[in-house]
């Protein structure tokens, strides 16, 4: 029995010898008084049972208090990685939200990332699908990369993404081709010279260009195009938006299917607009494969392997919508960090002038340069491109550093904090690529401390074709050129959130050749 049983129980014994030397005379029947008294013994009895049952459950994690209904909705209203790092602060590294009618966890340290991704990796491994994704839980596992990881049209998909897009020798086939389109871009500013450009604009599609050229081998935008509004990035970044929004129906299923907020409507109006971009090339590589031609790229395995076009159309915008916006922001954010921090970008120059001194740069011996790898990981530590990871999903209750995480719960590891944690990394907020010179830290989800791509089941499986275009066109920028803010810019340019962490206002540079 614990204190506050016996206290209980020892204040309703003072009262009752109070109550009996004020009414020993008094006409109450003897069923009254019995009945007074097992009222107030049953109270302790049941508490006491409640207790001891309780204890075989460890209690849910900490957090803010909740408001009735409504949750902490409060807090998730403006949620992003930062705001939610300084609550772990006060609550701890594992910290329970509720989401409205749902329970939402975050981990926010290398420990608990450890217990979600690792120890309870197969627990935690289903999605939890926002609502606005405009397909049934059915279509999800045949069609998304959003569904089961226990699903085999899951496994299946991912399979054969890693054979034909994401494997080294497919990544070598495509060697070639990344190259004329880095060298594309770096012509394009030198033409610019000491001009000022759009260098989101003009890195987003050369992205853009190399994973559509490794899909079904065509251009999508062209770089001449840099003064005008890209329409793939407007379509690509709205779906982006409308998954990563909050949402009612999220936080109240019952109202998933009046889709109070457009956001199931908007989603899908955008992934028609999407899909239109590239559905006559599908149609096209059909009628010619009728006429026995093939280029012998992924849209050509998608097609020999049975797909729909529906089916194509999904696959495609699931892609690049995970994989372009992530991968430009982690270019720009390298440059930005380069251009403030000008003592990492001489030594990075000097690092390629040893290795190259040419007019041509080969980036398959990128691999071997360290200091190129640093500053590359040292953007990711401190710029995670989803500082957020996708949410996970409790398949069953479970236990996680000693608290409880109901089944369905929601469940999300914030990278930006963890790689962020004064108890793992020195002057963390500062720009150090030399701290991975002599580290063997690295990124493929074995080191918990560093999880830019995520680890376990789910780790993001276009992390090897991340790895190859980023350090390559990184190199190519610095190294055929040099890079300055225009006049008055503020180089202190701030993070917002959509599901990447990406710069509020464009990136406006100045290229200077030096090759």
């Amino acid at each position: 029995m614990n204190k506050s049983t016996q206290a209980y129980i020892q204040c309703f014994l003072a009262i009752k010898i109070a109550y009996f030397q004020q009414n020993c005379l008094s006409l109450i029947s003897m069923e009254e008084d019995y009945f007074f008294m097992l009222s107030f013994l049953v109270l302790p009895f049941l508490y006491l049972i409640y207790k001891i049952f309780n204890s075989f459950n460890p209690p849910l994690p900490p957090g803010p208090i909740p408001w009735p209904v409504l949750g902490n909705l409060y807090y998730i209203k403006t949620m992003d990685h930062v705001s939610l790092a300084n609550l772990a602060t006060k609550h701890g590294p594992l910290m329970l939200l509720r989401e409205g009618l749902q329970y939402l966890v975050i981990g926010s340290s290398s420990t608990a990332a450890i217990e979600i991704l690792k120890t309870k990796d197969r627990v935690f491994s289903a999605r939890a699908v926002p609502n606005a994704v405009p397909l049934t839980r059915s279509e999800i596992d045949q069609l998304s990369v959003w569904a089961d990881a226990s699903c085999e049209n899951f496994k299946n998909i991912r399979t054969m993404c890693r054979a034909e897009l994401f494997s080294s020798k497919a990544l070598e086939s495509q060697e070639v081709l990344r190259d004329k389109k880095i060298m594309e871009m770096v012509e394009f500013f030198r033409a610019k010279d000491g001009l000022v450009v759009n260098f989101d604009k003009c890195v987003y599609a050369t992205v853009v260009n190399m994973f559509t050229n490794a899909f079904f081998s065509r251009d999508l935008v062209r770089l001449e195009e840099e003064g005008s509004d890209n329409p793939v990035k407007g379509l690509l970044r709205g779906i982006i938006g409308a998954i990563g929004a909050p949402n009612l129906s999220d936080a109240y299923p019952f109202l998933s299917k009046l889709d109070l907020q457009g956001m199931r409507k908007k989603h899908r109006e955008l992934s028609m607009r999407v899909h239109a971009l590239w559905e006559p090339i599908v149609k096209e590589r059909r009628k010619r494969r009728r006429g026995g031609l093939s280029h012998q790229d992924f849209l050509d395995t998608l097609l020999n392997n049975g797909f729909t076009d529906y089916q194509i159309h999904k696959l495609l915008e699931e892609l690049v919508t995970a994989g372009i916006d992530t991968t430009t922001s982690t270019i720009n954010r390298t440059i930005v960090e380069l251009i403030n921090n000008p003592e990492c970008m001489k030594k990075l120059q000097e690092e390629l002038d040893t290795e190259f001194n040419q007019d041509l740069l080969k980036t398959s011996n990128l691999a071997q340069l360290p200091y190129l790898q640093a500053c590359v990981k040292e953007t990711l530590r401190l710029h995670p491109p989803a500082p957020l990871m996708l949410s996970h999903r409790a398949l069953e209750t479970c236990q996680v550093m000693n608290y409880t995480v109901p089944k369905n719960a929601r469940v999300l590891v914030n990278v930006w904090a963890i790689g962020r944690d004064p108890s793992t990394w020195d002057m963390p907020s500062e720009y150090r690529p030399n701290r991975f010179l002599n580290s063997a830290l690295d990124f493929k989800g074995n080191d918990f401390e560093f999880l830019p791509f995520g680890a376990g089941r789910r780790i993001c499986p276009g992390l090897p074709m991340a790895t190859k275009i980023v350090p390559a066109v990184i190199a190519s920028l610095v190294y055929f050129l040099n890079w300055s803010l225009p006049q008055g810019n503020d180089p202190a340019i701030y993070e917002k959130l959509r599901a990447t962490s990406d710069l509020i206002e464009p990136l406006l540079l100045i290229p200077k050749s030096r090759k």
